[in-house]
């Protein structure tokens, strides 16, 4: 396969601007506008993004976070009903990195096929991709009505590879927000807006928040949870898990207490100290948390004297490790 050099040049330019957007949209709005310059690149009618669990996992195979684009409110929850009849998502979900087309209502099962047919998703193409240190799977799928054609397989090989960039760009956000990328412990986080809208979500937290919200499938997050979230930072005690939330600019982290001293930090104590120890400078730590870098300085005077460390080798072992 062969493209031509306009081709070349239209895709070059997507992926500059899919940089920009990455650097410069809200965290809330990042996807949506990402996709929005895949559509310049491959025109489609509708899409869906999210993150998704398969039925292998402790988890049931549903949605659990997503974002939409000419979809209804209630495509997600729709969806998560017949999740287990979906063979196009079994097929995405089975092969991991491949796109996978489709096009017609002809032998679904019968809740598919009304549901394929409710919402025009005449000719679908998706990709599903594994989130590395979440424990879900990162999927989008885009849609067009039976008066448009069908996905081309240049198409297919341009969505996947912009949709890989796309991950990538979305993996350097949220390791950004959680403030905890070198700990290994990205499935124990998860990422909100104040009305409980998910945007990011870790497997383990997942876990518990299913075990003690049966009945919770995607978001907004569980009602008790929501309603803390304007609180943060403090802490939530879900039985025998303790959950902490603390703010992040507009944002809220919620996170699977570890215990241990460091655990016993204020949050922006411990974001900062956090931060610190993964190389921020004062300046960096300053503008992510919304804080002047004087307040930063203070917060890591306190960190070092409640944790008894001496430099970054050791606040990083005594944060990562809960000592």
């Amino acid at each position: 396969m062969h493209p031509d050099t306009a081709t070349l040049r239209s895709f070059s330019q997507s992926l500059l601007t899919l940089a920009e957007v990455a650097r410069r949209a809200p965290p809330d709005r990042l996807m949506n506008d990402a996709l929005m310059v895949l559509r310049q690149l491959l025109p489609f009618r509708s899409a869906w993004w999210g993150e998704c669990s398969d039925s292998g996992t402790p988890l049931p195979r549903k949605n659990w976070l997503h974002g939409r684009i000419n979809l209804s409110a209630s495509f997600a929850r729709e969806w998560n009903e017949l999740a287990d009849d979906d063979v196009f998502a079994s097929d995405s979900m089975r092969e991991l990195g491949t796109v996978i087309r489709a096009s017609g209502h002809d032998d679904l099962p019968p809740d598919v096929e009304a549901f394929s047919r409710r919402h025009a998703l005449d000719h679908a193409m998706a990709i599903t991709l594994e989130m590395p240190d979440s424990g879900m799977m990162f999927f989008v799928s885009l849609y067009r009505s039976e008066a448009e054609p069908g996905f081309d397989d240049d198409e297919a090989e341009r969505f996947a590879q912009f949709t890989m960039h796309l991950l990538q760009h979305w993996r350097f956000r949220v390791q950004d927000l959680l403030l905890d990328a070198s700990s290994g412990a990205s499935d124990g986080f998860a990422l909100a807006d104040t009305r409980g809208g998910l945007l990011y979500l870790g497997a383990r937290l997942g876990q518990v928040l299913h075990s003690r919200y049966p009945d919770w499938v995607d978001s907004p997050l569980p009602l008790e949870v929501s309603a803390t979230l304007a609180k943060a930072p403090c802490a939530l005690a879900l039985g025998p898990e303790r959950l902490t939330l603390q703010p992040c600019g507009e944002l809220v982290v919620i996170a699977l207490d570890r215990g241990g001293r460091s655990s016993m930090l204020p949050p922006r104590e411990r974001s900062a100290a956090m931060l610190y120890a993964q190389g921020h400078s004062y300046k960096e730590i300053a503008r992510l948390l919304q804080l002047s870098p004087a307040t930063v300085r203070t917060y890591l005077r306190s960190v070092y004297l409640h944790l008894g460390v001496r430099n970054k080798v050791e606040l990083l072992g005594a944060l990562g490790h809960g000592s």
